[in-house]
């Protein structure tokens, strides 16, 4: 039997469930959740790999009008995601809203196969359903329609047996045993900054970039020391909390986490540090790692 490899594109607007998707397709959590818009801010490949193919998914930025640089190459990710993708899987709400009307133009200029996906259908009726997958077939974009519960995993298996009919044969890309293309260090600074997303209101969760100092792994441990970046000092007394109780939990619940990933024992430490306007700041997202491939 021949063997198929290809890259697949999952692109989408803010919260539809494209990190919760990945991590289903995956069958382990790779990408970070948060009920926030934005929590993705890099194109994450996920690799699934099993002995008749090799698919490389794009875990995308979702889709917005760019307000400060940060989000300009947020957006730069997701048009990378299209460039090499075998086939685009767009994502959206079942409760569609008409301001996703604005994509339809974007999408439009897509040459590669799509198919879209309608998420979070929990609780739908019959009726409803189709009403919505009319919609859609009406838009003449997509290949193929799709309702899926990503966070509880309904017609996961349906996807995916879709998407394997649209890989090219081909060798593999990646070594079998590997999970994505991104670093140790980079999982383990998403992992700290999902907790800062989750325990933080307002501006907090935008405002904080999470860098990896010492990633040091030995036989029984590994040891790593974080630098939390934000904006302003007003910010900085806001994450370390009153006597250190804030950081204290985001540092608990991160080595929790981080624990269940790298199957190690952790000695995390953190460090809060002020960066004025790093958001718009070209030569310090670079050095965040926010630029082209």
């Amino acid at each position: 039997m021949s063997f198929q490899s290809g890259f697949v594109s999952i692109i989408g607007k803010p919260n539809v469930g494209k990190s919760t998707l990945l991590n289903a397709l995956l069958g382990e959590k790779l990408s970070i959740i948060s009920e926030k818009v934005q929590t993705t801010r890099h194109r994450i490949k996920g690799i699934l790999n099993k002995p008749e193919y090799q698919i490389v998914f794009s875990d995308t930025p979702g889709i917005i009008n760019p307000k400060y640089k940060l989000q300009g190459n947020m957006m730069k990710f997701v048009n990378e995601s299209l460039q090499d993708a075998d086939l685009v899987v767009f994502m959206c709400d079942f409760d569609v809203r008409n301001e996703e009307e604005e994509l339809f133009e974007r999408l439009k200029l897509v040459k590669m196969p799509m198919i879209c996906i309608l998420n979070k259908i929990d609780g739908v009726n019959q009726d409803q359903l189709d009403a919505k997958l009319a919609f859609w077939n009406e838009m003449k974009l997509f290949k193929e329609i799709i309702p899926i519960s990503a966070l509880n995993k309904f017609n996961i298996d349906s996807l995916l047996k879709s998407i394997i009919t649209y890989l090219p044969e081909g060798a593999p890309f990646y070594e079998q045993d590997q999970l994505t293309d991104k670093s140790e260090r980079f999982v383990a600074s998403e992992i700290i900054r999902e907790k800062i997303m989750v325990r933080y209101k307002e501006e907090i969760p935008y405002s904080v970039q999470v860098e990896i100092e010492l990633f040091k792994e030995e036989k029984d441990i590994i040891h790593i020391h974080a630098l939390i970046y934000v904006m302003r000092d007003s910010q900085k007394v806001i994450i370390i909390g009153k006597g250190g109780v804030a950081l204290k939990n985001v540092g608990i619940a991160a080595r929790r986490d981080l624990e269940l990933f790298f199957k190690k024992k952790i000695f995390l430490k953190t460090f809060v540090k002020v960066k004025e306007d790093w958001r718009d700041n070209s030569k310090t997202l670079r050095e965040f790692g926010y630029e082209g491939e």
